[in-house]
């Protein structure tokens, strides 16, 4: 990203407009958050704020592409920017064995979840294992030289049937209302003793996801992002996890209806982002990503139409969910493209 972003206040002009709608607007304590953004928007950094690590400079095109994932509604998602390997953290760049982990954080959810979420969350990591469409992380893998595009050694990520691993309903609190990146990070690490993964070793390929109840509402969600993932160092090892707040708070700006898909649509269509994101590049940013730090999600949001576009697909199980698609190296003769199947 250009060094304007670090400025103390800076709102983007992309190709020579402006757009008022911010987007991505991180915590001062974040190492590395990889958001979800909401169709449209700018940029807009507050002081002591901080960006995700992008490698290396975006060009213009490639800022606008970006921050507005809504260009890219013909399908026409970047294929000049292969996913590449960034050498991992610690060794670990994907996870080989996924396994999640869903935190109902705060008595708030008790009786208290309009659209269902908690349900439709379990349902879709308890079927996501396995399916084609997450079939496409199996591709990316560790082990490899920093720089890597194709893997033909290493260990792949792995794509397992039954990879909802535990779900806790932590009710002995209440959910600050609006939570910061570091209440966030210690309710995952709660988690993983909880969960009674207390090793390094044992965090390896686990990501928690922290779900948010209905009415609480992180900084900056609905308006700069919809979700995002990110890691915490701990006496447990390095924690990946992912900050999901009630979706359906947030309406259109986060999925609701998106591509005539249902008013709960966003619920899985970030959810899903997320997840795979995490599944390849689990501790960011040492795993998979673009020339852009764009991750295998984020080449591929909110595509309405054409190759890409968002659907509801099956999965082994036969429920089906909606979902958008994933950036696949391999596609089109290994130009690189969006994909739901793989």
């Amino acid at each position: 990203m250009s060094k304007s972003l670090f400025a103390s206040r800076v709102v983007l002009p992309l190709l020579g407009c402006f757009i008022a709608t911010p987007v991505a607007v991180l915590d001062a304590q974040a190492p590395q958050l990889r958001p979800m953004v909401p169709p449209g928007g700018s940029v807009i950094l507050e002081p002591g704020q901080r960006p995700v690590t992008l490698h290396p400079t975006v060009d213009a095109m490639e800022t606008y592409r970006r921050l507005n994932p809504r260009a890219g509604a013909s399908g026409a998602a970047s294929t000049t920017n292969q996913l590449y390997y960034h050498g991992g953290v610690g060794g670990v760049g994907v996870e080989t064995a996924p396994k999640v982990y869903l935190v109902l954080w705060g008595s708030q959810w008790t009786g208290k979840d309009p659209s269902g979420e908690s349900q439709i969350l379990q349902n879709f990591y308890t079927g996501v294992g396995g399916s084609s469409w997450n079939n496409s992380v199996t591709q990316y893998c560790q082990g490899v030289s920093s720089g890597t595009y194709f893997c033909t050694s290493g260990t792949h990520a792995g794509n397992p049937s039954g990879m909802l691993a535990g779900v806790w309903s932590d009710t002995s609190t209440t959910a600050p209302r609006r939570p910061s990146q570091s209440q966030i990070a210690a309710e995952a690490t709660r988690a993983a003793s909880h969960f009674g993964n207390t090793s390094a070793s044992s965090n390896q390929s686990i990501q928690y996801v922290i779900a948010s109840p209905h009415g609480v509402t992180p900084s900056g969600f609905g308006s700069q992002y919809c979700a995002w993932h990110s890691s915490t160092s701990s006496s447990y090892g390095n924690i990946a996890y992912t900050n999901l707040p009630y979706m359906t708070d947030a309406g259109a700006s986060c999925g609701a209806n998106f591509n005539g898909l249902g008013p709960n649509a966003g619920i899985t269509i970030v959810g899903g982002h997320e997840m795979a994101e995490s599944e390849t590049d689990q501790f960011p940013n040492g795993g998979w990503l673009d020339s852009s730090g764009e991750e295998n999600g984020d080449k591929c949001a909110w595509i309405s139409s054409g190759q890409g576009a968002s659907a509801r697909v099956t999965f082994p199980n036969g429920s089906a969910f909606p979902v958008q698609s994933l950036w696949s190296n391999a596609f089109n003769s290994q130009t690189g493209g969006c994909v739901l199947s793989y």
